[in-house]
């Protein structure tokens, strides 16, 4: 028996306990010879259901076409001041090497060598120490870098001023100015932000992905009836012709976080809670997704009502809380956040979707001026493009709670992605930005107190589908109203 349990391990395949016994000794026949690229275990459902039909049991052989670019999982351990310094070095570093490559930034210098160049037009990259007004309407900034400190000043009657207003403490700019004093008055200001393209990639063939997040199994005003509708659809067995043949042709689903309601999140939420133990939460949604064709890849990421710590990056699901989801043979779990690339072949390079559950929007929203006359709660991609702007998916100390990497900064955007989806807010949107197309995804969730104390304005039930073929961006409603 244990050579047969290590010919499968050897594929990246486990046997659940109830099966060893029905394995005989023709076990090489059950798959082919190809090692996978994911782990997946072989039950004695899947098992069953092959006898049914009277064929040979085969595990699903078909070409997946995902990749897992990045997806994080320190272990537990001590964090020390000296994490958070190696933590910000990283950042610097990771974002200098970005903004150096624009063309209009070969000649920036150390803050140490440009202190002393007196009446000379300098350039300077830094982390944002401080940034406050100033009695006589300008913007004063502290930057620094890992040579020093200097102070900034951005007055009012600049072109820069309005841009000024939007850099957040703790990110990574550039600066252009004169030097006076020791003071850099600036001229010019450079985000790190995504390289200007208007083309977007495509696949040749006509295939679907499609987006959703904030599922929240458990609460009671978890949309039963509209999540089974969209289920239904998914498996061509509701709709017209022209959404039948959506769902015949998609392949891929992203699920971004809160795939549950989770038990403690916030104070009293168990009178909220239909389901009071988060076991039986992703036990009920196990049961949901295992109706999903199989020819459809789920890759899904965690949330902070996930039953996992909330510091970012976020581990996958845990293996023994979501037990039967990590059990269902066509999925993919991955951290939040995670790089996943979808439909590569010999010829194609395929989409790297960056999937992030978006926590920190909610601290950039109340505190950026121009989010917050922009509406950015129900317009979503207008905080998501902010992110991209800044390539980092939390720069302020303070807007999430995240994990210090030693000598990494994982939440830095350095791989430019095809994809940026995410949930938290519960109201569609999509906007493409510079060639990623940003996806905010909706929800399955009626509008709870706890969402009207966040000043959410959920608009639930909206299924996001992406044609790779074109780019082009569709909705479907399952809810009730608003058809």
């Amino acid at each position: 028996m244990k050579e047969v349990i290590k010919y499968f391990m050897d594929k990246k395949i486990l046997l659940s306990p109830e099966i060893i016994s029905e394995i005989e000794e023709n076990y090489s026949d059950l798959i082919d010879e190809k090692n996978y690229d994911k782990i997946i275990v072989l039950t004695k459902e899947l098992l069953d259901k092959n006898k049914e039909v009277n064929e040979d049991i085969k595990i699903d052989s078909a070409e997946r076409r995902i990749k897992i670019i990045k997806s994080h999982n320190a272990d537990s351990q001590k964090r020390e001041v000296k994490d958070f310094v190696s933590h910000f070095k990283a950042r610097y570093n990771k974002i200098k090497d970005i903004l150096s490559n624009r063309q209009d930034l070969q000649d920036v210098i150390s803050i140490s060598k440009g202190i002393e160049k007196n009446n000379q037009n300098v350039s300077f990259i830094g982390l944002v120490f401080d940034k406050t007004p100033t009695k006589n309407g300008n913007i004063s900034i502290k930057l620094e870098d890992p040579t020093g400190s200097i102070p900034v000043v951005v007055n009012p009657e600049k072109e820069c001023f309005e841009i000024a207003k939007n850099i957040v403490l703790d990110e990574v700019i550039a600066v252009k100015g004169f030097m006076r004093n020791k003071t850099l008055f600036v001229n010019e200001i450079y985000f790190p932000d995504m390289p200007h393209t208007n083309e977007l990639k495509k696949a040749e063939e006509e295939v679907y992905t499609i987006f959703i997040s904030d599922i929240h199994i458990g609460n009671k005003v978890f949309l039963k009836d509209e999540f089974e509708k969209f289920l239904k659809w998914i498996n061509l067995e509701l709709g017209d012709d022209r959404q039948k043949n959506i769902a015949a042709k998609t392949k891929y689903l992203f699920i971004v976080g809160d795939l549950v309601d989770g038990v403690g999140i916030y104070p009293d939420q168990d009178l909220e809670l239909n389901i009071l133990d988060v076991r039986k939460q992703y036990d009920q949604l196990a049961c949901y997704l295992s109706k999903i064709r199989s020819d459809i890849n789920l890759i899904i990421c965690p949330g902070n009502h996930d039953a996992l710590r909330l510091s970012e990056p976020q581990p996958f699901l845990d293996k023994d809380m979501a037990k039967n989801i990590w059990a269902l043979p066509n999925t993919f779990l991955v951290s939040n956040p995670a790089i996943v690339n979808i439909h590569s072949s010999d010829n194609f390079e395929g989409f790297n979707v960056l999937m992030y559950h978006g926590n920190s929007m909610h601290y950039f929203i109340d505190n950026v001026e121009s989010l917050r006359l922009g509406n950015a709660r129900d317009n979503a991609s207008i905080a998501s493009k902010f992110l991209l702007q800044k390539r980092h998916l939390a720069p302020t100390h303070g807007s999430n709670v995240y994990v210090p990497y030693k000598d990494d900064d994982p939440l830095v955007i350095d791989n430019i992605p095809d994809f940026f989806v995410l949930g938290e807010m519960h109201r569609p949107d999509s906007l493409t930005y510079n060639g990623t197309t940003i996806i905010n995804c909706s929800c399955w969730q009626g509008k709870t107190p706890y969402q009207e104390k966040m000043g959410n304005n959920p608009l639930p039930s909206r299924v996001q589908i992406v044609n790779l073929k074109t780019r082009e961006v569709s909705m479907i409603n399952f809810g009730e109203n608003d058809k």
